[in-house]
């Protein structure tokens, strides 16, 4: 017999749903329902469920008569209407990996316990390309007596990768938050953190959290173009560190406010380049009086890119120095020059002195955020990567930089492309020591997938190896002229179109495309432009 409810939850959405209801039927007899619950769809997504409902026993549709504006309120919907001791929630465009209940409910009955988290994989579609979530909480089995055990626990904040006591959530009163609340998902995490239950985590891949960004309304955690979506993470953020301090778990309340430090803030941070001067504006005021709650421990115990931030953010008035403040909030991180001192202490720049950059001294030199510009020369020949590997404070010259090597990985996949090593050599500038080299990247058509027409993206990373054995791995800035789209020949294809550009974050990648057709494309578009500079 069954002991797991699967409840999904779904808005608009006849393309994805039926999957997302299959992968749960797919868990075999441990499910004893899947329940819909249909947030007053306006689409075919009735049809699709009622037809679902015909074929599979198992499937109950609940179906809402006014849409609630969110994910919180039809969840609850779901918690209320389930029978079975177990419940797990799945969103209508993700899907649960084959085995995932048997592996979650597993560990549930051997452990005892009334919550169990498994691994959770982000898909980016179409590309197909996988990144584990949380990473480091889900490597191996582990089970805690509480969350106090590990206070890291707070950096999941994901329901769907879970399995959960029914009783346990009524008894303690964990829920969503009600209506149009953006981010439900951190509330109810705290609320059950708050719960104190005992926790078992599994290394198992139990969700695949389906990414899809090209689409016309994305989900919410993707739709970030208006500052409203920073506005609801902060509120949402706000009540989760709330319910902790009032259930007087401190330790929880520091971890939630760290969490946001090294992960929300600095993925915001790293987008401000794509905003307008009003968005940004208002966004520093936001996040300025949020930061206003925190205090110095939290600072001191978040990373270094991200305690940085923060310290630019409250100690600044409105947006600025914002070429660093995006690239120290990329990953991983990179800090532009100039790099200034007062006495003698390292600071953000002679214009922000209250702003000091600790712990620079003590950090392994593989996790400061080291700047190397790249700028690349592709429509000659030989086709060549400039390099300039820029000192950090005295890191890297009592490192002694020797070697770079340069890496191309296919994005979707990580899969090494292309290698290439030099010797650096040091110089001396304005802006302090350096060092350069030269890399030749012929060979760049053997990047060309076997499909025609096929786009790939190719990211630029460097490993910089110094004399004292240590060495740094990080992606280049994208600078220079050469950000533009060439046609290059090709062995395979004939003709390849490469495009080097900058990403949100200001690193260097390599778009690839190879056939006639991508050729075309370019020119195409460039003699419209110049068309339209003669009408002007």
């Amino acid at each position: 017999m069954g002991k797991v409810c699967v409840i999904v939850i779904g808005y608009n959405d006849e393309r994805h749903i039926r999957s997302a209801v299959l992968s749960a039927l797919r868990q075999g007899p441990a499910v004893a329902e899947v329940l819909v619950v249909d947030d007053a769809s306006t689409d075919g997504t009735a049809t699709v469920l009622a037809d679902l409902a015909r074929q599979h026993s198992l499937v109950r549709v609940v179906r809402r008569a006014v849409n609630s504006g969110g994910c919180g309120t039809p969840r609850n919907d779901g918690l209320r209407e389930a029978t079975a001791p177990y419940v797990m929630f799945l969103d209508s465009d993700d899907e649960l990996a084959p085995g995932a209940v048997d592996a979650l409910l597993d560990a549930a009955v051997r452990h005892g316990v009334p919550v169990v988290g498994g691994a959770c994989l982000r898909r980016e579609l179409p590309e197909m390309r996988d990144t584990p979530w949380q990473y480091a909480l889900y490597q191996r089995a582990a089970v805690h007596n509480s969350p106090a055990e590990l206070p890291a626990l707070v950096r999941d904040t994901l329901c769907v990768n879970k399995l959960y006591s029914r009783t346990f959530l009524s008894k303690h009163a964990v829920s969503f938050p009600e209506g149009a609340f953006r981010y439900e998902d951190f509330v109810f995490t705290a609320r059950l953190l708050a719960a104190s239950p005992r926790i078992a985590l599994i290394p198992a891949t139990v969700y695949l959290w389906h990414v899809r960004r090209s689409v016309a309304h994305p989900s919410i955690s993707l739709a970030r173009s208006g500052v409203d979506n920073w506005i609801s993470r902060l509120e949402a953020h706000r009540r989760a560190v709330e319910v902790f301090e009032r259930a007087g778990q401190k330790q929880m309340a520091h971890a939630a406010r760290v969490k946001f430090l090294d992960h929300d803030l600095r993925m915001y941070v790293r987008e401000l380049g794509t905003h307008d001067d009003s968005h940004r504006a208002e966004w520093w005021r936001h996040t300025r009086e949020h930061l206003s709650s925190f205090n110095e421990s939290d600072f001191r115990a978040a990373g270094a890119p991200a305690r940085w931030l923060a310290r630019v953010v409250t100690g600044a008035d409105r947006p600025r120095d914002l070429a660093r403040l995006i690239g120290l909030g990329n990953r991983p991180a990179r800090l532009l020059p100039p790099y200034a001192c007062v006495d003698g202490r390292p600071v953000w720049a002679a214009n922000l002195p209250e702003v000091a950059l600790d712990r620079i001294e003590s950090e392994p030199l593989s996790r400061l955020p080291i700047n190397i510009d790249a700028e690349p020369y592709i429509w000659g020949w030989p086709r060549i990567l400039r390099v300039t590997v820029h000192e950090f404070y005295g890191r890297l010259a009592a490192a002694d930089p020797k070697t770079l090597d340069i890496e191309l990985r296919r994005r979707s996949d990580g899969r090494l492309g292309l290698t290439r090593s030099n010797v650096l050599k040091r110089r001396h500038g304005p802006d302090g020591a350096s060092w350069t080299t030269q890399v030749v990247l012929n060979g760049l058509d053997t990047l060309a997938g076997q499909r025609t027409h096929r786009l790939e993206v190719w990211e630029v990373w460097a490993r910089v190896r110094c004399a004292d054995g240590s060495s740094l791995y990080t992606c280049v800035r994208a600078t220079g002229a050469g950000l533009r789209r060439v046609v290059i020949p090709g062995r395979r294809h004939g003709v390849i179109l490469i495009h080097p550009y900058a990403t949100a974050g200001g690193s260097l990648s390599l778009r690839v495309a190879p056939g006639p057709a991508a050729a075309a494309v370019v020119v195409t578009r460039r003699l419209r432009r110049l068309m339209s500079r003669s009408r002007g």
